[in-house]
């Protein structure tokens, strides 16, 4: 059984989780104004990815018969400053995230919430790769300084971007 504290930490993830899709989808929409679709496709995809772990906590209470509860979402930041500005302002709540994943796993541990913890480590697994994507683009969004050219080759990867649910996890 799940100690409250815990499932109110986990309840706040959720909350935590959604607010990063909010957030992805403002920096999509900063993408489309920019007439960047690539991009814009490569944070709607994250956002997809930030409500899929925000049900992955979800459904893990509901497993654990803890109670979930919702709450409201914060305004994002709508405006940026270029592309590069955005990634890195995405780059920067990312491990944001990766510390709230690992405060989780502490109290896990200090509770011996072996299930949680086996949860969790999904989610540490995830931030690794997370931060290292974002780590990527920023590098190469350094490198084509002012190249149009390169700015729209980057656009035209980052459309093919497609978010599918781990298959163990597609029936959650």
């Amino acid at each position: 059984m799940l100690s409250e504290r815990l499932i109110q930490e986990i309840n706040k993830q959720i909350k935590f989780e959604l607010d990063s899709a909010h957030l992805y989808m403002a920096m999509a929409a900063y993408c489309d104004s920019e007439d960047l679709p690539g991009f814009a496709n490569f944070f709607k995809v994250q956002a997809e990815e930030e409500r899929f772990h925000a049900s992955k906590f979800y459904n893990f209470l509901n497993q654990m018969e803890a109670r979930v509860l919702i709450y409201g979402l914060n305004e994002p930041n709508n405006e940026y400053n270029s592309v590069l500005d955005a990634f890195k302002q995405a780059y920067a709540h990312e491990k944001g995230v990766t510390k709230r994943i690992y405060t989780l796993t502490d109290i896990a541990t200090e509770e011996k919430e072996h299930a949680t913890i086996s949860l969790l480590k999904w989610f540490i697994d995830e931030q690794v790769e997370e931060e290292s994507m974002f780590s990527s683009i920023i590098k190469k969004l350094e490198r084509i300084g002012d190249d149009s050219h390169g700015l729209y080759m980057l656009d035209a990867e980052l459309a093919q971007r497609t978010f599918t649910p781990p298959a163990a996890d597609a029936a959650n």
